[in-house]
């Protein structure tokens, strides 16, 4: 969407926050409870505790008719994880992956978190992830095509020898999930959309330690690399403004 009035801003922030509060107090109960071995069912609970507590619903779940508040994804799952039963051990490499409605209005997050005793190769993939959003942060002005965004996260994510996963890719939010323009995780020469002041969208590497091949798992909803190698994500919802884009979930 574009930003047309004060209400559509206030709108995007209000959600926004919620959004990252929701993510950050998963986070929290994620490394507090870890010793017990909480599964991703009850993590997902602390989650949809605050999206009610503060009215807003899951976009999700509205939309696709997705099984769930949040998504969660363990290890080699890159996206779109059903939280379950399963247990979230130590060394488990977790995204929380957070898209909220409130009031018409949506924003979308996500954070990898490594949980000790994690390896070198989940530690490195991480902070990959992290790196190649604010690389691609960093060039999100009025008049950038949007392909140079995914330029950037790539170029990063291939300096630390790994692979960005082509077939997923940020996107425009605002009124809904998915809306233009396609933010590619590459340098996608047919993304040609050029960014403009006001316009709402989210930059989410979701990158490979090894295959970027993508695989639906049998639940119709899980994407999981190929080989069975990890994966990560990270993503924020920004606004492009005359300046550096304002983070509106961070």
């Amino acid at each position: 969407m574009s930003i047309q009035n004060d209400a559509d801003l206030e709108g995007m922030k209000a959600v926004g926050r919620i959004v990252r509060l929701a993510l950050a107090e998963m986070a929290f109960h994620l490394r507090r409870h870890i010793a017990g071995g909480i599964t991703t069912a009850a993590l997902a609970a602390v989650g949809g505790n605050i999206m009610r507590r503060h009215g807003a619903r899951s976009a999700p779940a509205l939309v696709y008719g997705f099984p769930g508040d949040v998504l969660i994804s363990l290890n080699d799952e890159a996206v779109h994880g059903v939280p379950s039963a399963r247990v979230i051990a130590p060394g488990d490499l977790v995204k929380l992956d957070v898209t909220f409605e409130k009031d018409g209005y949506m924003a979308d997050a996500a954070v990898t978190i490594p949980l000790e005793p994690a390896g070198t190769t989940a530690l490195a993939l991480s902070a990959c992830a992290r790196r190649a959003f604010h690389a691609a942060r960093r060039l999100a002005r009025p008049g950038m095509p949007v392909r140079e965004l995914g330029r950037a996260i790539e170029i990063e994510t291939r300096r630390a020898g790994f692979r960005v996963i082509r077939d997923l890719a940020g996107h425009g939010i605002g009124r809904t999930i998915h809306e233009p323009p396609r933010v590619p995780n590459f340098a996608d020469p047919s993304a040609t959309e050029r960014l403009a002041e006001g316009m709402v969208l989210t930059i989410e590497p979701i990158i490979a330690a090894g295959s970027a091949i993508p695989l639906e798992g049998a639940d119709g909803w899980t994407v999981r690399t190929a080989d069975g190698g990890l994966a990560a994500h990270f993503e924020h919802t920004l606004l492009i403004t005359a300046g550096l884009p304002r983070l509106l979930t961070a």
